[in-house]
């Protein structure tokens, strides 16, 4: 090892200090000492200087963990060992992190994606933790980015340093809150829950197994951590755990752990250690997503195991412990059953059967504890079964509370513990059903009158049963009579009572007896404290004499001690659920517990006074009750005037602002009307323009001399015109053709005039007379194109008249269409307008109607508030008076008690107990939330 050493520390070549480190890992398993002394400062070095090598940086970091961790050795080791292989483990774990940097550098080295480098790093910085956690935790903690750099671990896609990386954070997160809060907001949570999701839930394997206790690391006892966890909506994402099959048989040893810790991890959101308001929202987001339905649906089921039926239990307890909403729905849990019972009787049912076994028994009482707990709906329902009026003549079905009766006089002193545990817890801080439960009759025996409850449970008291037996229907009478007077008269009218207790008090008895002794003192002193005087022979002065005579002052208040000192109700003092290594040591219930620290010292002061002291206290008490009762009246018609004041106020109000609506309604309305008339003036200046507009364009064609008929006129005389200028034109096209044949034939005659002379003599005649129509066709040429020339003067004045006439036609035809179209529409709007002046004058006379109403409601309400004012000012003089009542009443009440201490009268003040009464509830408290 030595020569290896001297090779990693002096050889030049990587290969030759390669070679050395993988040496010395293979020795360090079986040499672990000599390798840990003599070659960790070289590995240390190692990975300082060769970190470009990941194969020799892999050897060296395998090399310390072989050496640091305890693991391999505790697999070969023999049993008697072991100390000192952790003693070695820790020693080499405090060299290595006594220089931080090396720390530092192995949180380096892990961010390697290396395999080689990663994984052996991830394991050995697992071992550092195992082996001096807390100093490790502070330097990762003071490292920048130390924790995050790990948490990318989780997100790794090899399994293998995955898997390791959630095992190093388990250690890293180990009573830590300040790292568990940072792996929390690293978002711990969505990572874990997918890896169990992929895993397949509660039939995945040890790596789910391990994200759950990952996950209890980060939850327990932070609070912070549980707020982000609701809030985060990751409750939700618990649900598909719980989702079992209707074959449960079978269950791998894996799939029942893997559901324990599931369980325990909804136990850990739940906690009755847990800040009250945290608990009660993680418990509503239970019920709303289905969980606490899911849980109920195992409880139910068939063919789950004994442990995993015990932790739902138990699991199901704390979800509905306090929850009213949760407790209710509990309540209407029915077992698939034939016929369906609920489920409440089911779990009795395997309370008080003395072949369960003892933890489901405990399970049970701590689930029905539970659901009584601050529920007093669910209290009335059980003791309503006990009562004559509900019991089921035809004995069909078992009732809750008949259950608790039958295992209350069983032969079996765990059941008898635990229905007279269970039946107190009906009773707790309920004064009403103490004094219902007294009505309860039970028929003994054939024959035989029945006997109530109460004397029932002191019959067995009196028969010497077992001390279990005893020390549960002890606890249930003292939690009965507590704070009830009824109970307490009811007690002490069966003669027989008052001399057992006294004769189990007096007696020396062995160790198991004193605690009896205890819980007989602690009865017999509720029965003086709270007894109303109401019976002659039992009074509180005679029974003080009496312990007095028979037992002593002081061997009643050292046996009454008896209780508070016992271990065993130290153990029931810590915590509400019941857990108890074996039947023998389930004495004490964890609310008894309260009840007794309360009473203690009350009963103690109650036993020393005298008979004088006892009158004295008294008649205060009635002259404060007095006092009291006189407050309390005046109180009551403070408070009432006080709210019809608030009344009349809130109606003041409510018509203030009603009025003020109605204002700015009619200032609204005011304003359309305004609106509207403006409108109306508008419309109106317009149709007068519009007319005039009209009229003076009929001016001006009067003015030009010309109607609109004489223009209609004209167009058709155009028109005639037209036509007759074209039928003209034609004619003269014809005539033209005509001359033009003529000439042509003419010309043809000229040129055989030569030539045929024999013609000639019979042509003349046709000549002439051709010549004559040719003239006579000149002439009428003539005229008509002397009538054309006219037509056509006259057509142009006709066309320039046209052009000029066209547009004033167009305009004027336009404007004709439009102002006969505007005339309609204006009329039309004129008729709307004085159809809605109409309307607006009526709707403006309901307004002024309206508003004449509103202004005498403002009247009559200013009349009711000068009214209200006045009996203010009434009940404030009269609240003075009472106040000067008062002072003196609370001056004669002070002249009495001097007078009475004069007299040598010991008593506190109202205040004073007031005071200390809610003290020893605020320590009560306090305590409840320690436990």
């Amino acid at each position: 090892i030595q020569k290896l050493c001297d090779r990693v520390a002096s050889s030049t070549l990587l290969d030759d200090r390669r070679d050395a480190v993988r040496a010395l890992k293979s020795l360090s398993k079986k040499y672990r000492l000599e390798v840990g002394i003599q070659a960790m400062e070289h590995l240390i070095r190692v990975l300082q200087t060769d970190r470009s090598d990941s194969e020799i940086i892999g050897y060296a970091l395998d090399t310390l963990y072989n050496v640091i961790s305890n693991d391999l050795e505790e697999e070969e080791q023999e049993e008697n060992i072991p100390k000192q292989v952790d003693d070695l483990g820790s020693q080499f774990t405090e060299i290595f992190i006594k220089q931080q940097e090396n720390v530092t550098l192995l949180l380096t080295l892990v961010e390697e994606f290396d395999f080689h480098v990663r994984w052996p790093g991830v394991k050995l910085l697992t071992s550092l933790l195992k082996q001096q956690g807390p100093q490790v935790q502070q330097i990762i903690l003071v490292s920048p980015m130390g924790v995050s750099r790990l948490m990318d671990l989780l997100a790794d896609s090899r399994e293998v340093i995955r898997n390791d990386g959630v095992l190093l954070l388990q250690q890293l997160t180990k009573s830590n809150a300040a790292i568990q809060k940072i792996v929390a907001f690293e978002n711990a949570f969505e990572r874990l829950l997918d890896i169990i999701t992929e895993e397949g839930n509660s039939d995945g394997g040890i790596v789910v197994e391990d994200c759950l206790l990952l996950l209890q690391n980060l939850l327990k006892n932070n609070n912070s951590n549980q707020n982000f966890f609701k809030e985060g909506s990751y409750i939700q994402r618990m649900k598909p755990w719980f989702e079992v099959g209707d074959d449960n048989c079978g269950w791998s040893a894996q799939k029942v752990t893997n559901l324990h810790l599931m369980l325990q991890l909804v136990r850990v959101l739940v906690s009755p250690t847990n800040p009250p308001g945290a608990t009660s929202s993680c418990q509503k987001a239970m019920f709303h997503c289905g969980l606490l339905q899911q849980l109920c649906t195992i409880l139910m089921a068939t063919g789950v195991p004994a442990d995993i039926l015990t932790e739902t239990i138990n699991t199901v307890s704390e979800v509905i412990r306090g929850c009213q909403m949760n407790q209710d729905y509990f309540a209407s849990v029915n077992a698939p059953s034939n016929p369906p019972r609920p489920a409440i009787v089911v779990l009795l049912m395997s309370m008080v059967n003395e072949r369960q076994p003892f933890v489901l028994r405990c399970a049970v009482l701590y689930c029905f504890q539970c659901f009584l707990y601050k529920n007093q709906k669910g209290q009335g329902e059980i003791v309503s079964t006990l009562l004559p009026s509900t019991i089921d003549a035809t004995g069909n079905s078992v009732s809750a509370g008949q259950l608790l009766c039958g295992g209350l006089f069983s032969t079996d002193s765990l059941s008898n513990w635990c229905a007279a545990v269970a039946l107190a817890h009906a009773l707790q801080e309920n004064a009403t059903l103490k004094e219902q439960l007294l009505r309860v009759q039970l028929a003994t025996s054939i024959g035989n009158p029945p006997v109530s409850l109460l004397q029932q449970c002191t019959n067995i008291l009196s028969q010497g049963s077992k001390v279990q037996t005893r020390v549960g229907l002890l606890m249930l009478l003292c939690t009965w009579l507590s704070n009830c007077s009824i109970a307490v008269t009811h007690f002490l009218h069966n003669p027989a009572n008052v001399p057992f207790l006294t004769g189990q008090i007096a007696e020396n008895l062995g160790e198991e007896e004193q605690l009896v002794q205890g819980l007989c003192a602690l009865l017999l002193g509720i029965s003086i404290y709270y007894n109303d005087n109401s019976l002659e022979n039992y009074r509180k002065e005679k029974l003080k004499q009496l312990i007095e005579k028979r037992i002593g002052r002081e061997n009643f208040i050292e046996k009454l001690g008896f209780i508070s000192k016992h271990e065993l109700y130290s153990r029931a003092a810590q915590k509400p659920q019941p857990s108890f290594s074996s039947p023998d040591h389930m004495m004490f219930d964890h609310e008894f517990t309260k009840l007794v620290k309360e009473l203690e010292g009350v009963i103690s002061k109650a036993i020393y006074k005298s008979s004088e002291e006892d009158k004295k206290e008294e008649e205060v008490k009635k002259t404060l009750e007095q006092h009291d009762n006189i407050v309390t009246h005046y109180k009551k018609v403070i408070r009432e005037q006080d709210q019809e004041l608030e009344e009349l106020k809130q109606r003041i109000n409510t018509l203030t602002s009603q009025n003020e609506q109605l204002q700015a309604t009619v200032t609204q309305q005011v304003s359309q009307i305004q609106q509207h008339k403006d409108q109306y003036n508008l419309l109106k200046v317009q149709l007068g323009k519009d007319t005039q507009h009209h009229n003076s364009h009929g001016d001006t064609f009067q003015m030009n001399g010309i109607q609109m008929e004489d223009v209609s006129k004209l167009k058709e005389e155009l028109e005639e015109w037209k036509n007759k200028h074209e039928l003209l034109q034609g004619q003269l096209r014809e005539k033209d053709s005509v001359i033009e044949k003529l000439k042509t034939s003419q010309l043809e005659v000229g040129t055989t005039e030569q030539s045929s002379q024999t013609s000639k003599s019979g042509g003349l005649e046709h000549s002439n007379d051709l010549q004559k129509e040719l003239e006579i066709l000149r002439s009428q040429l003539q005229l008509q194109s002397v009538e054309i020339s006219k037509l056509q003067m006259e057509n142009q004045k006709l066309q320039v008249m046209n052009a000029t006439v066209d547009p004033v036609l167009g305009d004027s035809g336009a404007a004709a269409a439009n102002n006969s179209e505007l005339v309609g529409q204006l009329e039309q709007e004129i008729r709307e307008l004085k159809s809605e002046v109409k309307a607006l004058s009526e709707e403006k006379e309901s307004l002024k109607q309206h508003l004449d109403s509103t202004s005498s409601t403002v009247a009559i309400l200013q009349d009711e508030k000068n009214k209200l004012q006045q009996e203010v000012a009434e009940s404030k003089k009269e609240q003075d008076d009472l106040l000067v009542l008062l002072a003196d009443q609370d001056q004669k009440i002070s002249v009495m008690k001097s007078r009475l201490k004069d007299f040598g009268a010991s008593f506190e003040d109202e205040d004073d107990i007031e005071s200390g009464d809610q003290g020893d509830e605020d320590e009560d408290g306090d305590e409840e939330e320690q436990d």
